[in-house]
């Protein structure tokens, strides 16, 4: 399962739930018939029956979901999919979901710490890697070296008193 935003509240009274998402467009989890809800843990899918993006951000109506107490029930569960559903990548690009809790190492060897989430800045993406320090490693060609997901490792032109 890949978690791909949060429930954040209640949207008014016959039970539609704002949600804040984690993919690069807003309306992303738009694509998805049914969301699993909740944790590691425990998970509840439920289909999807309405979604809408409004200004202040999107807003779902889900199966089961019908008056505002059952709303503030899923406030601050997951939204996540099944990994499969994802649309197949192209070689070079990442799923933010994969590169975090990987090693990053620097040229010479030094490891720098575990990526522990990434930014998004507009101009690049932002790893944010903790060590000894955090460090903020942008995730540009000219610094990324080598991505090897199958060791959980990255390789950059990155030095330790950066």
């Amino acid at each position: 399962m890949v978690v791909m935003g949060r429930v954040t509240a209640p949207h008014g009274v016959h039970g539609w739930v704002r949600v804040r998402a984690f993919t690069a467009e807003p309306d992303g989890l738009a694509a998805y018939a049914d969301w699993w809800l909740g944790d590691e843990g425990a998970r509840i899918r439920r289909r999807v029956e309405a979604f809408e993006l409004h200004r202040s951000g999107i807003v779902a109506k889900l199966e089961g979901c019908d008056d505002r107490s059952a709303a503030e029930r899923l406030a601050k569960m997951d939204v996540s999919v099944p990994r499969a559903f994802l649309p197949t990548i192209e070689t070079g690009q990442y799923y933010w979901t994969d590169l975090i809790g990987a090693k990053v190492v620097g040229r010479e060897g030094a490891v720098l710490g575990t990526i522990e989430s990434l930014i998004e800045t507009g101009a690049n993406d932002v790893l944010v890697v903790q060590g000894e320090r955090e460090r903020l490693i942008p995730f540009v060609e000219q610094v990324i070296i080598e991505v090897d997901l199958e060791r959980g490792c990255l390789v950059v032109d990155w030095g330790l008193d950066y």
